[in-house]
């Protein structure tokens, strides 16, 4: 579909160097999304989003059919004008959510009908359903309707699972509307093994989709199975459309799955971590809630610039979570999707320069010294 378009700028080894380009402009990838559920990325305006180096953000389909529903975004303007964000959006056909949130689920071949989390209404989703619904919303790409696989599942139950995320992603295919700079990437399930994972890929790849999700990862099958499966799938998938990497996860996964083609992801750990006292920094995971920090007049990470590092100083940060101020889950979610961007460019001008490897376990050698503060 013209107008929608993914450049393999560079490679090294399995990891790829590329560029998105959309309707609404462009994303450098590998690239990390920043998860705004309701339309928002919590404790951050859009501009702190945008000052992160954040290109791409999410909207959830299950929760903005609840409130304030698909058609009051659209007499809105969009989700890009109702949340200031006039870049690239992707939204989930919320096939995840109905699985893990929504109460007294019948699942069908039609589709799915289920009790809303918040006050018990009845709704019924399907794929053209949720489809619509992201045209609505004026997502700049939208996400094929699937069943995300449970973990543990038998190989049986995972075939019947997949199969019929396959049926779904055939109708949500049909129902989605082309529009130049606009995409639909179907999602590839089998949980974790690898004859499923080929017949996923195929049935998918037969439907000319513009990108590709690894779906049903990052669910408690461990972190050496994710990266088993992505070894048998992303070769699987074609080379000239992006491939996103579902619901993950740690700085750690995301160098993992870079170094096996993965080349989008997204994950709610980082601004879920800020919420709650933990960061992200260069030397490891900090709990700022803990004591030692309360005299420590030093940066979070000097090697951040961010407004929580270059402006603040440890002590503080801890004094604002013991006193339960919202400043402190503003600053540190801030930091921490800021230091996730910084893996991200770190990792893109590592592949550009053949030495993505290297900076990897660079990146991972830091990490395990931890936070002593002769050498941080």
């Amino acid at each position: 579909m013209t107008g929608f378009a993914f450049y393999n700028l560079g490679q090294d080894g399995a990891a790829r160097r590329g560029r998105l380009v959309t309707a609404h402009g462009t994303a450098e990838t590998p690239a990390f999304m920043a998860v705004g559920t309701a339309g928002t990325v919590k404790a951050m305006t859009a501009d702190a989003v945008r000052a992160t180096g954040t290109e791409i953000v999410l909207g959830n389909t299950y929760h903005l059919m609840l409130r304030p529903g698909a058609e009051r975004v659209r007499a809105l303007g969009g989700l890009h004008r109702m949340m200031d964000w006039p870049g690239i959006i992707l939204t989930d056909s919320g096939g995840f959510q109905v699985m893990s949130l929504a109460k007294l689920r019948k699942i069908d071949e039609v589709g799915v009908t289920f009790r809303s989390h918040l006050d018990g209404s009845a709704h019924h989703l399907t794929p053209e359903s949720s489809t619509a619904i992201q045209n609505a919303l004026d997502a700049t790409i939208t996400m094929a309707f699937d069943e995300c696989t449970p973990f543990p599942a038998t190989h049986e139950e995972a075939a019947a699972s997949m199969r019929l995320s396959m049926r779904w992603a055939e109708r949500s295919r049909a129902a989605f509307e082309p529009r130049p700079g606009y995409g639909q990437f179907g999602i590839v399930q089998g949980s974790v093994f690898a004859d499923l994972r080929a017949e996923s890929a195929a049935a998918l790849t037969g439907l000319g989709f513009e990108g590709y999700a690894i779906g049903g990862l990052a669910v408690g099958e461990g972190q050496q199975a994710m990266f088993d499966t992505l070894d048998v799938t992303t070769p699987l998938l074609p080379t000239d459309r992006p491939r996103y990497l579902m619901g993950v996860g740690t700085p750690d996964d995301l160098l993992g799955s870079i170094a096996r083609g993965v080349d989008m992801f997204d994950c709610v750990m980082p601004t879920r971590a800020g919420r709650t006292g933990r960061a992200f920094t260069s030397r490891g995971i900090l709990n700022l809630r803990n004591a030692r920090f309360a005299a420590e007049d030093r940066p979070l990470d000097p090697a951040c610039n961010c407004l929580a590092c270059a402006r603040h100083s440890r002590a503080y940060l801890h004094h604002l979570f013991r006193c339960d101020e919202m400043l402190g889950p503003m600053l540190l979610t801030t930091h921490n999707l800021s230091y996730y961007q910084t893996v991200m460019r770190g990792a893109r001008e590592a592949i550009e320069a053949g030495r993505f490897a290297a900076y990897a376990a660079a990146t991972r050698d830091a990490w395990s010294q931890g936070d002593d503060r002769h050498t941080l």
